[in-house]
């Protein structure tokens, strides 16, 4: 995602790319290589923002997911919390319940 632009509505997928950060005197550059069809080159890191995927939220969630259930209006992922106890956190995207999760598994 890259915000301040007029594209904070969009999300950009990186798929078949080899992505490198190159760390330079000015800071760090994502540098984008192997397409022919996108005009960025590059950016630099603090220009972007990394929006993970549904199953690399679960695979940080390691040991601590439980369970991905459908309820009304969306989704909830229960993990568990640090004392062992199923923790429930909903959202209407599925993606967006596992990021609440590993948020809070990360402030614990």
């Amino acid at each position: 995602m890259v915000p301040g632009r007029d594209m904070d509505e969009m999300v950009f997928v990186i798929s078949d790319m080899t992505i490198e950060v190159h760390d330079y005197p000015t800071g760090r550059t994502i540098g984008f290589n192997g397409t022919t069809e996108w005009a960025l080159d590059s950016i630099e890191q603090h220009e972007v923002v990394w929006l993970p995927r549904e199953d690399q939220l679960r695979r940080r969630l390691d040991d601590r997911f439980v369970r991905l259930e459908s309820v009304t209006g969306g989704f909830c992922v229960v993990a568990l919390d640090q004392d062992g106890a199923e923790a429930r956190h909903v959202d209407a995207d599925a993606e967006c319940a596992y990021a609440r999760a590993l948020v809070a598994v990360l402030r614990t």
